[in-house]
């Protein structure tokens, strides 16, 4: 990059950074919300709340269904698809 070029994008580096903050922070939450055992705790979570009378049978199989749709994706640890990254 040159020394014109670096200083016309100067003024857009925090834009960049926040930018690049707020990408990792979303990959993190991906990665976490697909982790099983988060996913299987939040199952764990689910069965209590049933069993409690918390929530009604309606509720728990539409949270159950989609928590099992996670388990069964392929979108694992790097919030990408497809193989190893």
């Amino acid at each position: 990059m040159g020394l014109v070029t670096g200083l016309l994008l100067l003024p857009l580096a925090p834009v960049r950074g926040t930018l690049w903050v707020a990408d990792h922070l979303l990959q993190e939450a991906e990665r976490q919300a697909n982790d099983p055992r988060a996913v299987q705790a939040r199952l764990a979570a689910l069965n209590r709340a049933m069993e409690e009378g918390a929530i009604d049978e309606a509720a728990f199989e539409e949270e159950e269904e989609r928590l099992l749709a996670r388990l069964d994706s392929p979108v694992r640890y790097t919030g990408h698809r497809g193989g190893a990254s």
